[in-house]
């Protein structure tokens, strides 16, 4: 398995924001943990990240009910950049709609970074839920 070297955590609830960042820790995997309160900040830097050669995130938390530009904002300008790697993404939310599911399906199947749906409240991340790309190799 790889090295996983930036995580994103973009979603405007606190509560979420600990509760990944505390699951993050006990696994270990990086001290490179981002967080950011909504979309538009969270695209900005990965944009400035590509612009300027930088490393970009390999595991994204992304919640779709946010201000400012929310997780299906988020996603239609990230699948339209030029990244070559696939991320992993995943979509944390708290929605019960089925639409959701849909869009879900949709922006799946529209690109070659993984997007996975997890409900809300997160009880638990394993190592393995953040290499779900290298296992499917």
């Amino acid at each position: 398995m790889k090295d996983i070297k930036n995580i994103y955590v973009v979603d405007d609830d606190s509560i979420t924001l600990f509760g990944i960042r505390k699951m993050l820790s006990k696994i270990s995997i990086t001290s490179n943990v981002f967080e950011f309160n909504n979309g538009q900040v969270a695209i900005d830097d990965i944009v400035t990240r590509l612009r300027n050669g930088e490393p970009l995130p390999e595991v994204i938390f992304l919640d779709i009910n946010m201000p400012i530009l929310d997780g299906w904002g988020f996603l239609e300008e990230f699948i339209a950049l030029d990244i070559a790697q696939p991320i992993l993404i995943n979509i944390i939310t708290s929605s019960i709609d089925p639409n959701d599911r849909e869009k879900w399906l949709s922006f799946r199947d529209k690109t070659h970074h993984h997007i996975d749906f997890v409900n809300k409240p997160i009880y638990k991340i394993e190592l393995k839920d953040l290499h779900k790309m290298d296992l499917a190799s």
